[in-house]
C-alpha cells in the first residue's frame, strides 16, 4: 500500500488505489514515477543531542 521516498521523511505515496483501479501495471508504474519525481535530493539523518528524529516510524512499518 504504502511507498516512502525517505527512510527520514513523512513523504509518502499511496498505491493501493493503483493497484486496485486497473489490471495491468500501467496505474502503478506511473504512481512510482510520480513519487520518484518528489524524492529529496538528500537525506537529512543527522540528530543532535536530545533531538527528536526526523519521523517517527520505526523501520518495521517502513517495511525494512
Amino acid at each position: 500500500g504504502t511507498l516512502y521516498m525517505c527512510l527520514g521523511r513523512e513523504d509518502a505515496a499511496d498505491l493501493r488505489e493503483p493497484l486496485r483501479a486497473s489490471e495491468g501495471n500501467e496505474l502503478v508504474a506511473e504512481a512510482v514515477d510520480a513519487a520518484i519525481a518528489r524524492k529529496p535530493k538528500g537525506h537529512d539523518f543527522v540528530i543532535g543531542r536530545n533531538k527528536a528524529p526526523a519521523t517517527g516510524r520505526f523501520m518495521s512499518t517502513t517495511g525494512g
